[in-house]
């Protein structure tokens, strides 16, 4: 029996490109998905696609910039379900850049709010509940570009080392526990739709979201001491 049997998890940013898969591959494990989105509509797609298919979900409408915000959304699981297992964050941004002599300091002003603040959001009004889960997880989809930086996306890498940082510290919070935080690093992600509209490009290094779905299932069934701090990697890093 999988981990996930019976277990809640909320998946931030669900309203990507790798939400739907990411959301419809926990649920296949046996877990209850509350999927949320800055947009309701979004939200509620993923959430239909998700029953639609047979599995559990729910879907809620959350500014993660605002922490009262986030904080409701973790204490309502709590109150409804009485338990939270995971926190995924799938939420993304990127600005293509200049070279580094040139760039717009605008670009990271527009970066770290939803890089690396709704990171620090989503880590602090989840952090107990985890902590008290027998299999907390927290999950944080990053880049090659965190650790070998392009001076075109300088401001996109730093936000992601940022959210990486401020990761690894919660990572640390959970050190002893039954709880563990983990960076899943990619170049790109490739969706269905990217395939559909570009059939026959090789995409070569991008981690489809099918995979990094599968990849992400498989983190709670690993023990807490292995996955926490750890960085895994799904594409070669330059």
């Amino acid at each position: 029996m999988s981990a996930l049997a019976g277990a809640v998890v909320a998946v931030a940013g669900a309203g990507g490109g790798a939400g739907p898969a990411v959301a419809r591959r926990l649920a296949d494990a046996g877990a209850l998905v509350t999927v949320a989105d800055a947009d309701q509509a979004k939200a509620s797609r993923v959430a239909d696609d998700v029953t639609s298919a047979g599995g559990q979900a729910e879907s809620a409408q959350v500014d993660l910039l605002d922490l009262d915000a986030t904080r409701a959304w973790a204490d309502d699981l709590m109150t409804r379900h009485g338990r939270v297992d995971g926190l995924v964050h799938l939420v993304g941004g990127w600005r293509g850049g200049t070279r580094l002599a040139e760039a717009d300091l605008g670009e990271w002003d527009a970066l770290e709010p939803p890089l690396v603040r709704t990171v620090q959001r989503t880590s602090q009004a989840f952090h107990d509940a985890l902590l008290a889960s027998p299999t907390g997880r927290f999950v944080l989809v990053s880049s090659v570009e965190a650790t070998r930086p392009s001076q075109t996306n300088a401001s996109y890498a730093a936000a992601k080392a940022a959210a990486e940082t401020w990761t690894l510290a919660l990572a640390d919070a959970f050190a002893g526990s039954s709880a563990a935080a983990a960076i899943i690093v990619v170049k790109a992600l490739l969706t269905p739709a990217m395939r559909e509209r570009r059939p026959d490009a090789t995409f070569a290094g991008f981690t489809d979201v099918s995979d990094l779905a599968e990849r992400i299932t498989e983190i709670w069934d690993q023990p807490s001491d292995v996955v926490n701090g750890s960085r895994i990697r799904m594409t070669e890093e330059p």
